[in-house]
């Protein structure tokens, strides 16, 4: 479980695809990404997560943030592929 984290650690496109490989090497066949809410996450959300990753310091509409996060998954499926993606 991957919780989105103003205290978390913020990884490039590259690291984020690495971060993705590694948990499939490491046998973790699902990522679960968790967004908070306008409040954050709870403190036993956090606790429970397995990483912690920021993407920003600023604060998005979750709406608009699904898009990016969905965006950045996609970014590390290509980068994983050796296949090209705009940047």
């Amino acid at each position: 479980m991957v919780a989105l984290d103003l205290n978390g650690k913020m990884l490039s496109s590259e690291e984020l695809a690495s971060f993705m490989a590694d948990c499939g090497v490491r046998g973790n066949s699902h990522i679960v990404f968790v967004i908070g809410g306008s409040l954050g996450l709870s403190d036993a959300v956090r606790k429970r997560a397995n990483y912690k990753l920021c993407f920003s310091k600023m604060t998005f509409p979750h709406q608009l943030f699904r898009v990016m996060l969905l965006e950045q998954i996609y970014r590390g499926f290509r980068i994983n592929n050796n296949e090209p993606y705009h940047k």
